[in-house]
């Protein structure tokens, strides 16, 4: 495999964007041991299915952008190391063809690793993997293209929230823990904050090319304003779940530490890329520290 290939294809792995599904997964995780009992040798099958939807999401964003021309419209001061595209195509990485393809093997290697959970684990794994997958193509897939409709901030807040999760406890432990959904849905809310964030730099770029994310639909100061909420409602629903989890799952509350950081700096400097680097930073550091804390009190309380 060329040098270029296996880069490329790292990329599209990006692993400080599916750190979105690890966290998701050690969220659910830790609901499952809370409860007792888990079934430990489900777990990598688990994990090899949602990575794999991943790279697929991301290949095929990478090829729908570029058809779009987002990619090539985002101007060199507004890349970021969190936004701007994977690039594996604009940066002669991969060809067209080749994310196509990689996008396909992904797709592939979800549907097998999805067919054994529900044929081996448990049928109702299909209730919540079936969902995801459809939201995970609907996200750049036509005709929905969900990220170009002002639908992708929904899709994500579901997909790595509620559908992560949930998924991995039940497959984990054979049953949803009743205090896992609203947890889920709080880290779910985090995760497309960070998606949120990454469209600040990116808003000329998507714009000009049509696709209407939640940031190009309000303009960059409302969004800003709107975003400072996000803190406020993750607080008022951890603790509105403390008489079902008691007080332990409170420890993820941590996350709210950076993300008011973030806060403050979208508010200050809603168009500046560079000074927004570090928020988007501690917006991934915010869902982070959520998920593992909430996680060891789910564990503890159980």
């Amino acid at each position: 495999m060329r040098a270029d290939l296996r880069e490329g294809i790292w990329r599209l792995a990006d692993p400080k964007i599916s750190l979105a599904s690890v966290a998701s997964l050690l969220l659910g995780t830790g609901a499952a041991v809370g409860e007792g009992r888990v079934a430990w040798g489900w777990l990598p099958v688990v994990i090899l299915g949602i990575l794999s939807l991943e790279v697929a999401k991301n290949a095929a964003g990478e090829f729908v952008d570029w058809d779009s021309g987002v990619d090539l419209g985002v101007a060199p001061q507004d890349r970021s190391p969190f936004s701007g595209g994977k690039r594996v195509i604009v940066d002669g990485l991969l060809t067209r063809k080749e994310a196509h393809r990689v996008a396909a093997v992904s797709w592939a290697v979800a549907f097998l690793a999805g067919v054994v959970l529900i044929g081996g684990r448990d049928p109702r794994v299909v209730l919540i993997a079936l969902p995801g997958a459809s939201l995970a193509w609907a996200y750049h897939g036509a005709p929905v293209r969900l990220a170009y409709r002002g639908g992708g901030e929904i899709a994500v807040l579901l997909a790595y929230g509620p559908g992560i999760a949930l998924g991995t406890a039940l497959v984990l432990r054979g049953a949803i823990p009743p205090a896992l959904p609203g947890h889920a849905f709080l880290l779910g809310l985090l995760i497309a904050s960070f998606l949120w964030i990454n469209q600040f730099p990116d808003e000329p770029a998507d714009r000009a090319a049509g696709k209407r994310t939640l940031v190009v639909r309000l303009g960059r100061p409302r969004a800003a304003r709107l975003f400072a909420l996000v803190p406020v409602v993750v607080a008022g629903g951890a603790i509105s779940l403390t008489p079902v989890t008691g007080p332990e799952p409170l420890i993820g509350l941590v996350g709210l530490i950076p993300l008011l950081r973030a806060v403050r700096v979208v508010l200050r400097s809603p168009t500046n890329t560079p000074e927004l680097i570090p928020a988007q930073r501690d917006t991934l550091v915010a869902f982070l520290l959520f998920a593992g804390g909430t996680a060891l009190g789910l564990v503890a309380a159980g």
